[in-house]
């Protein structure tokens, strides 16, 4: 019998278990609370399906074949110190996911391009002004990352009619999209947008990308949406950037420290929005599809997509 243990503070393990059945009955669903410190236990353990696992979980588990991350990214895997190097991890990559992340970086962008932020501030003081809105066609989106997410966020933006430009660390080429990459890249795109919206993962390039530097390139009076990771952002550059007006807005789903701590300048800023980190949700009902694929290839013998290249954090 195939095992697979789940760990994770935040998850519903008992929608995992339901939905991880719907797709292969005869797998064996552990939960973390379910294993003792019973070697005999743990050496029963097939796949680790987790979600910042605690450090030396996985390191216990002698038989296990690959780790599934139950998450875009894999910093919260390759946190773990004790994480056995030749260990396979299967990133996740999910439709409805993707289809989320997207909804999210369309709503912050079309918060700014229709000046919501402003018409509340009206609201609250209760004046009637009509601004003129920009030109759509005319308009330039940034997408800070090119995978499956990002993709679909430059697509669904793209069929409304914004300009959208993409970069990415090395070439790519997507329809629709002019793709720039590499660090000149970086700030060439900027320069040309009124709006960036960051879907990449984090990593050691990749850690404060959205710094000074960045928002400096931008057009004056420009809109960041990060929906990525806390820690592709330097809070510092990006309140700096609001108070002088380098910025017009900021719209923040992750932060440095989760939860973010009440003290934090955020909460009473006028020109931040945020949410507490829900931009998109991995749903065990679609993404336990993916999962026992994965089990299945791995079991078969055949090749499995998605697989971490730890070299680059991806």
């Amino acid at each position: 019998m195939t095992t697979v243990l789940i760990s994770s503070q935040q998850d519903p393990i008992d929608l995992w278990r339901e939905s991880l059945a719907l797709e292969m009955p005869e797998l064996e669903v552990r939960a973390e609370s379910e294993i003792g410190d019973d070697p005999a236990d743990r050496a029963d353990i097939d796949y680790a399906l987790v979600y910042w696992p605690p450090h030396g979980l996985i390191a216990s588990l002698p038989n296990v074949k690959a780790v599934l991350s139950i998450a875009a990214g894999c910093d919260h895997i390759l946190a773990d110190p004790q994480l056995p190097p030749q260990l396979p991890i299967v990133r996740m990559v999910d439709d409805y996911l993707a289809a989320m992340m997207a909804e999210y970086a369309v709503y912050g962008g079309l918060h700014f391009h229709r000046d919501m932020h402003t018409y509340r501030q009206e609201q609250l003081a209760s004046h009637w002004n009509r601004g003129w809105p920009l030109y759509t066609p005319e308009t330039a989106v940034g997408i800070l990352g090119l995978g499956a997410i990002g993709g679909d966020c430059a697509a669904k933006l793209g069929a409304m009619g914004f300009q959208v430009h993409g970069w990415s660390r090395r070439p790519k080429s997507l329809a629709g999209v002019t793709c720039h990459h590499g660090p000149d890249g970086l700030l060439e795109m900027a320069g040309q947008c009124r709006y960036l919206v960051c879907v990449l993962p984090l990593t050691p390039q990749t850690q404060g990308i959205i710094n000074k530097d960045l928002i400096n390139a931008m057009p004056r009076g420009g809109f960041i949406v990060n929906i990525a990771r806390g820690g592709h952002q330097v809070d510092e550059d990006l309140l700096a950037a609001l108070d002088s007006g380098q910025l017009g807005g900021i719209f923040l789903d992750v932060f440095n420290a989760e939860p973010l701590p009440a003290e934090h300048p955020y909460w009473q800023h006028n020109k931040v929005w945020m949410t507490p980190h829900i931009a998109g949700e991995l749903m065990p009902r679609s993404c336990a599809k993916s999962v026992v694929a994965n089990i299945r290839r791995i079991e078969a013998g055949e090749p499995v997509p998605h697989l971490l290249d730890k070299s680059e954090g991806y």
